[in-house]
């Protein structure tokens, strides 16, 4: 590993690092703001939310990371809307699927957790269980959701890499062309690099 690598995969790390802290700061903020003074069903429904979203870009990482470049050089050929969008996530793929497992992924499974917690204390004045015995039911089905999601979120990843990110694409091409905030590098400024 050269100085330049290193150099570029440290500046990603405490960028990846910041922007975990902030994201983090806001789904647990936006969570708690969610979930309180709500009843303990629509909490449950949050929590679950939040699983679902660590899920999702669970499959979006790896998909991204299964997906090759060829089926998408001939979507932009034939001027497919996300297909190039497509190519420099999948030529990003290290990036992208740190962001979507390590970042959204971590950071849903920490918040769910204590999301989990705040509809626990909201179940102890309904069910007579115990705050302890709720706990421990009510985190081990999270976590069997979490894990079950993600396991099926894998096998769709690694079988439907193409259609995902090719979604993935299209969404970054709608928030890049119609709400004009970029997210991703130019494929122009990747494809002079290449060539250097």
């Amino acid at each position: 590993m050269n100085k330049n690598m290193i150099k570029r995969s440290l500046r990603f790390s405490i960028s990846i690092a910041v922007i975990t802290f902030v994201l983090a700061a806001i789904f647990s903020i936006a969570s708690n703001i969610a979930l309180e003074g709500t009843i303990w069903s629509l909490g449950l429904i949050i929590v679950f939310l939040i699983v679902f979203i660590g899920v999702f870009f669970d499959m979006m990482g790896i998909a991204a990371a299964a997906a090759t470049e060829p089926p998408f050089h001939s979507m932009a050929a034939e001027k497919i809307v996300g297909a190039k969008e497509s190519i420099v996530i999948v030529r990003n793929a290290d990036r992208f699927a740190s962001f979507c497992n390590d970042v959204i992924g971590d950071i849903a499974g920490i918040v769910s957790g204590v999301a989990a917690t705040i509809v626990v204390f909201q179940l102890v004045n309904v069910i007579d269980l115990g705050q302890s015995s709720l706990n421990t039911i009510l985190t081990s089905i999270v976590a069997a959701v979490t894990v079950g999601g993600k396991a099926f979120g894998k096998t769709l990843a690694m079988t439907k890499s193409t259609e995902i990110i090719l979604l993935a694409g299209k969404t970054v091409s709608f928030i890049e062309n119609k709400m004009h905030i970029r997210i991703l590098p130019s494929l122009k400024k990747k494809n002079k690099k290449q060539e250097i």
